[in-house]
């Protein structure tokens, strides 16, 4: 089974659970309606790797988001990771009305940085940033949310169960685009003023 570092320990999710379509400007910039229910798909256990790919079976798109890993049904720690997707077929299976997964779910289409601590009180202050070859890419609040975290997880409660160290990701905000190789990104979490987690990968 693949792991995630939390703190010191490595820790294996059983699920990964996404939230689609969850900041306005996203949805704008890929052209699809606001959704009347927040949208949700899973990745494996299978979909977590450690190497931010530029291609599977044809090129790939980045995706940052704020990810919170769950403990006793609570939110116990925050990191950033990145939902690689294939967009060409993703608007080929929307075209038709079918599932995302094929597009969303493959192997290595999650990576993440470590996990650390976070309290209820801190989730609402949380900001995300992306930058690539020392160009800012996206950036985006929790307050820009339409779902944020509490919601996410009541809404979740309602029908799922969450089991220890399963990890929840929140969406993206605007500027997702392709990989290329040699891309190094910089992605930042940060409470307030104060950098919770930075991370570095290099595109291969």
């Amino acid at each position: 089974m693949k792991t995630v570092r939390f703190e010191n320990e490595c820790v294996v999710p059983s699920k990964v659970i996404c939230i689609g379509r969850n900041y306005v400007d996203h949805i704008t910039e890929l052209g699809n309606a606001i959704p009347d229910e927040m949208v949700v798909f899973n990745k494996p256990n299978s979909s977590i790797g450690k190497v931010l790919k530029v291609f599977h079976q044809e090129p790939l798109h980045y995706e940052a988001e704020i990810c919170l890993l769950v403990q006793n049904g609570e939110y116990a720690a925050v990191g950033l990771g990145l939902d690689l997707t294939k967009r060409g077929l993703q608007s080929k299976l929307k075209e038709k009305g079918l599932p995302w997964e094929r597009a969303k779910a493959f192997d290595g289409s999650a990576i993440f940085s470590r996990f650390v601590p976070i309290s209820p009180e801190q989730l609402p202050h949380l900001t995300i940033e992306l930058v690539i070859n020392s160009m800012r890419m996206q950036k985006g609040h929790v307050e820009q949310m339409l779902y944020p975290p509490h919601v996410i997880l009541s809404e979740l409660n309602q029908y799922t169960t969450l089991e220890d160290n399963d990890i929840v990701m929140t969406g993206t905000p605007k500027g997702v685009g392709q990989v290329h190789p040699g891309d190094r990104f910089v992605g930042r979490i940060q409470y307030k003023e104060q950098t919770l987690i930075e991370v570095e990968w290099i595109a291969a």
